[in-house]
C-alpha cells in the first residue's frame, strides 16, 4: 500500500495520472451519435484550472460552497469537482431525484453560492429552491438550454497563477466536501469529509481491485453518492478509462454493457437482483431440454464458495454448464468483466454466489457516508473474500463490536469504527454529531447503527458480517428482538419476491409486506392456467396467495420461531426511489427501504394481518 504522504490532496490523483498514465480517454460520455466524447487527462486539468480562475473572478474564495447535481454521471461533474479542489472550495453534491423543497433545505444550510446542474427539470427545480436559499448567486447548466447560463461561460485564464498558489496551500485535513445523507427518516444531514478521509479509503482499497490503466470501466452510480465518488478518485489514480453514463440504458444489444464491454463497474444490489431476475425469467420461458439444462446449471452452484476448485465429475459438470449456460451470461454483460463491487445496501448471498460461480466475480463492501465510505471490503486476490460477509476491515480502521447496549445474539453488537476516514461531523449539527460518537477505553468511535460480528475465515483472518440495522430492530409484544434485514434478504432470493419488508414491532408475531416479481409471477400464472395479465389482479387470486405461503413454509425453518413470517400481505408495486406522481417514494436514492413510508402507505394491509 502506498504511503499517505504521496497523496495529500484529492487533486493529486489526476496529477499522478498525468505523470504515470496520461491518456486521451480519461473520462467520457455518450456523444448522441452512437460514440463517446472524451476528456483527456490534460483536458481535465486545463478545464479545471480555467474554471477555478473563473470562479475566483466571480468572487468565490476558499471555504465557499458550490453544489452539483446531474441525472447521469458526466466528465463536466469531474471538472467542477477538480476546480473546487484546486482553490479550496467545498463541494455539495446533491441527488437528482429529490424535491425542490429538499434542494432548498440543503442549499440553505450549506450556504452554497453556486449550483451546477444537468439537463431536464433540474434547472427549474434548483432555480425554485434558490429563491428560498438566498445564498445562491448563480445557477449554471452543463447543457446549452434556453435562458440558462452555460457552465463554460465562467472559464477564464486571468487568475491561473492565483489558482496554482491556492492549490499549493491545500492541506490534507482541509474540508473537501459536504455530502448530505439521503436518510430514511428526518431531514438530511451534511457529512463533512476531508481530503484525508477519502484518500485513506482510495489508497487502502483500490490496489486490490481488478482495474488499472488498461481497463475500461462503466460509472453509472451517481457521483453524488460517496461510494461512487471514492471510486471516481480510484479510477483517476489508476488511470482507468471511465465511461460515464446512467442506469437507463445498460442492458440489451445496444446498451452500454455491450457498447463498452467493461472490465469493471460498481453497483448496488438491487440492480444485480434485476439482472438475475431477467436471466431467471428467460430460463422460466424456455421449454423442454433447454429449460432442464438451465436449471440443472443453476443447481450446480448452490454450494459454491470463493476459491473453490471442483475436480473430477463435479468439475466436468461445471465445465459443461459454463460452456452451455454461464458463458452466455458473461456475454450479456459485455464478455470482459473481471469484477463488480457492490455496496450501499446488503447484497443477498445467493446473488453474489450465482454470479461469481458463473465467472462474474461479485464482491461486497461496507461503509457509510460518515466513513467516506469504506470500513471493510472483500478483496480480489490473496484469498481476501468470504461469501456472506462484507470483507476485511481496511488497515487504517479499527472496529469494535459493542455487545453491551442491546439484546444481541452471542458475538453480535453494534459496529463502532474509528480511523482517518471518519467524518469531522455533521455540518451545523454539533448535538447530533456528539450523539453518534462514543468513547471506548479512551478511544473515540463512530457509532454506525449497524449490528454485526467478526467471524473467522478459512484463511485465519476475521471478516465483518452485518446482521441488521440497530434502529430497524423490531421488538415484539413478548419482548423479543427481531432483525428484519436477514429475513428480507433470504426471502428475496426467491424469484417470485421482488421486494419485502418485515413488520411486527409491538405485535405478537412477525409478518411481511411483499411485492411480487410481476414478470415471474405472471409467467407462473400462465404455466398454471391462471388468466391474469397484471400484478394487481394476480395478487388477489387464492392460488397465488397459496404459492407465497409455500415460499414462507420453505424459508421459515431458516429462522427461529419468533422470526418466522406468520402472515403476509401481497401488494402491487414496484417500490421506487422516485415517483412520477410526486408521492412519497418507498426507497431512498440508494435503494434502501423507507420503512416509515412503507408502514404508512400499507397501514390498512398491516392492520389487517393483526386484526
Amino acid at each position: 500500500m502506498l504511503a499517505m504522504s504521496q497523496f495529500t490532496r484529492l487533486s493529486d490523483f489526476v496529477y499522478h495520472q498525468l505523470k504515470q498514465y496520461p491518456t486521451d480517454r480519461a473520462f467520457g460520455k455518450k456523444d448522441g451519435k452512437g460514440g463517446w466524447q472524451w476528456w483527456s487527462t490534460q483536458d481535465l486539468i486545463d478545464q479545471a484550472k480555467q474554471l477555478a480562475s473563473g470562479l475566483l473572478d466571480q468572487g468565490l474564495r476558499p471555504g465557499d460552497k458550490i453544489a452539483l447535481v446531474a441525472y447521469e454521471n458526466r466528465p463536466e461533474w469531474v471538472v467542477v469537482d477538480l476546480a473546487a479542489l484546486h482553490i479550496g472550495l467545498i463541494t455539495v453534491p446533491m441527488y437528482p431525484t429529490i424535491s425542490a423543497k429538499e434542494y432548498a433545505y440543503i442549499l440553505s444550510e450549506s450556504e452554497a453560492k453556486m449550483v451546477f446542474v444537468g439537463k431536464d427539470d433540474l434547472y427549474d427545480k434548483v432555480s425554485e429552491a434558490s429563491r428560498t436559499a438566498q445564498s445562491v448567486e448563480k445557477v449554471y447548466t452543463f447543457d446549452k438550454e434556453v435562458a440558462c447560463d452555460y457552465w463554460t461561460s465562467i472559464f477564464s485564464e486571468t487568475r491561473l497563477a492565483e489558482v496554482d498558489d491556492l492549490h499549493s496551500q491545500i492541506k490534507t485535513d482541509d474540508l473537501a466536501t459536504i455530502i448530505y445523507t439521503s436518510g430514511t427518516t428526518g431531514e438530511p444531514k451534511g457529512v463533512m469529509l476531508t481530503h484525508r478521509s477519502l484518500i485513506t479509503v482510495v489508497l487502502e482499497t483500490a490496489e486490490s481491485m481488478p482495474f488499472d490503466h488498461t481497463s475500461e470501466s462503466l460509472s453509472f452510480l451517481p457521483f453524488c453518492h460517496v461510494f461512487e465518488r471514492a471510486v471516481l478518485y480510484a479510477y483517476t489514480w489508476r488511470g482507468t478509462h471511465v465511461h460515464c453514463t446512467g442506469t437507463d440504458n445498460l442492458g440489451g444489444e445496444t446498451g452500454d454493457l455491450q457498447n463498452v464491454k467493461p472490465h469493471f463497474f460498481t453497483t448496488v444490489p438491487r440492480l444485480l437482483e434485476k439482472v438475475y431476475e431477467k436471466i431467471y425469467n428467460k430460463g422460466l420461458a424456455l421449454t423442454g431440454a433447454k429449460k432442464r439444462l438451465f436449471f440443472w446449471a443453476l443447481g450446480l452452484v448452490d454450494d459454491f464458495e470463493f476459491y473453490q476448485e471442483k475436480t473430477g465429475l463435479a468439475g466436468l459438470k461445471m465445465k459443461i454448464a459454463d460452456k452451455l449456460i454461464f458463458s452466455k451470461w458473461r456475454e450479456a454483460l459485455g464478455g470482459r468483466l473481471v469484477g463488480i463491487i457492490t455496496g450501499a445496501a446488503p447484497c443477498p448471498v445467493k446473488i453474489a454466489r450465482v454470479f461469481t460461480a458463473a465467472g462474474i466475480p461479485i464482491l461486497e463492501g461496507y461503509g457509510l457516508t460518515e466513513t467516506a465510505p469504506t470500513i471493510s471490503i472483500n478483496r480480489y486476490g490473496d484469498y481476501g473474500a468470504k461469501l456472506g460477509t462484507v470483507g476485511l476491515v481496511i488497515p487504517s480502521v479499527t472496529v469494535h463490536i459493542d455487545t453491551d447496549d442491546g439484546d444481541y445474539r452471542p458475538g453480535e453488537g453494534e459496529i463502532l469504527a474509528t480511523g482517518p476516514n471518519v467524518m469531522l461531523g455533521y455540518y451545523k449539527k454539533p448535538e447530533i454529531t456528539a450523539s453518534v460518537f462514543r468513547e471506548v477505553n479512551g478511544t473515540r468511535y463512530f457509532c454506525t447503527g449497524d449490528i454485526g460480528r467478526l467471524i473467522d475465515g478459512d484463511d485465519g483472518r476475521q471478516y465483518l458480517q452485518i446482521t441488521d440495522r440497530k434502529k430497524e430492530l423490531l421488538k415484539t409484544s413478548g419482548g423479543k428482538y427481531v432483525a428484519p434485514a436477514p429475513i428480507e434478504s433470504r426471502f428475496k432470493e426467491h424469484i417470485l419476491v421482488e421486494q419485502m419488508m418485515v413488520v411486527g414491532d409491538k405485535q405478537k408475531f412477525v409478518s411481511a409486506v411483499i411485492v411480487p416479481n410481476e414478470e415471474a409471477l405472471l409467467q407462473w400464472c400462465k404455466e398454471h392456467d391462471l388468466p391474469h395479465t397484471s400484478l394487481a389482479a394476480a395478487i388477489t387470486d387464492p392460488k397465488v396467495v397459496d404459492r407465497y405461503q409455500k415460499i414462507c413454509d420453505r424459508y421459515n425453518p431458516d429462522f427461529s420461531h419468533i422470526e418466522q413470517i406468520k402472515r403476509f400481505a401481497l401488494v402491487n408495486g414496484p417500490w421506487e426511489s422516485i415517483k412520477a406522481d410526486k408521492s412519497d417514494a418507498e426507497l431512498t436514492p440508494t435503494l434502501k427501504l423507507k420503512r416509515r413510508v412503507i408502514r404508512s402507505k400499507y397501514a390498512a394491509e398491516i392492520a389487517g394481518m393483526y386484526a
